[in-house]
Formats: C-alpha cells, sequence, structure tokens
C-alpha cells in the first residue's frame, strides 16, 4: 500500500492526522507533499491547527467530511 492509499484510509476510518503520526504510523517525513497528492487526486482534505501541551502549534488533516461530523456533534 502506498504512502497516499495508508492516509487516506486513516483519515477515513480513524479520523485527524499529524506529521508526528504520519512518521509514527507510516514512516512518511513529508505529509503535506502527500496530502497536496490526495487533494490533486480530488480528495476533499482539510488543513487545521493543533496546539501541543508544549505550546507549539502543529498541522493537523481531516477529510471534509470527517471535519464537518465533528463541527456537527
Amino acid at each position: 500500500m502506498t504512502q497516499c492509499a495508508e492516509i487516506l484510509h486513516h483519515l477515513d476510518t480513524v479520523g485527524p492526522l499529524t506529521p508526528l503520526d504520519a512518521l509514527n504510523l507510516f514512516g512518511c517525513f513529508r505529509l503535506t507533499s502527500r496530502i497536496w497528492d490526495l487533494k490533486q487526486q480530488g480528495h476533499e482534505i482539510y488543513t487545521g491547527t493543533c496546539h501541543l501541551h508544549n505550546g507549539k502549534r502543529v498541522a493537523i488533516y481531516s477529510l471534509i467530511k470527517q471535519a464537518q461530523k465533528e463541527l456537527s456533534l
């Protein structure tokens, strides 16, 4: 399975993904590039910001349908 396929499967079945998650789960050092590839394939992916416990901010990605579900809760 390609990194794009693994990332898309994770976004669809598990939910949001950060670059550190992608590195730990799939060995993907360039999540932003894989997200760009998926967007070019027509997938609607939301890019947000997540604040970590140490005050740092990182990108967090989710499928648009998943982001809409979370907002409606």
